[in-house]
């Protein structure tokens, strides 16, 4: 019995040494430079958030995703992807992810993407969508 688990507590610390542990993003220059734009979704100026992946990005329990998977959304649209009842899931999803390319894609354009935060493969959202 106690090899057993002996056995087991080894297979766990062999997978926690192969698996590594994600590296988060963070860049609080990054979100007060989205949080500056327009709302992506709707084109409001008001209340402008850097809205996180729900969906990629190392995100858990508590663990808001990689800064750089962020859209500029307003306080409303930013509600509506992470609490709303009126979109699906995948709607919820597709919103989001066309908001996060316009941010990403305005922000380069604009050169402004801190040049220490790694720019996301903005490809990745092809394979889902």
């Amino acid at each position: 019995m106690a090899n057993a688990a002996s056995q087991r507590a080894h297979d766990s610390e062999v997978t926690r040494m192969m698996i590594p542990k994600h590296r988060y993003i963070r860049s609080k220059k990054l979100l007060r430079l989205v949080a500056e734009l327009d709302c992506q979704l709707c084109g409001t100026s008001h209340m402008i958030q850097a809205s996180h992946s729900n969906w990629l990005g190392g995100r858990g329990m508590g663990i808001k995703a990689d800064d750089n998977l962020v859209a500029a959304l307003c306080l409303n649209c930013h509600y509506k992807i992470d609490f709303g009842k009126d979109w699906t899931r995948e709607e919820k999803q597709r919103f989001w992810v066309a908001a996060h390319r316009k941010t990403v894609e305005k922000l380069q354009a604009m050169k402004q993407w801190p040049i220490d935060v790694p720019a996301p493969d903005l490809s990745q959202w092809d394979k889902i969508y």
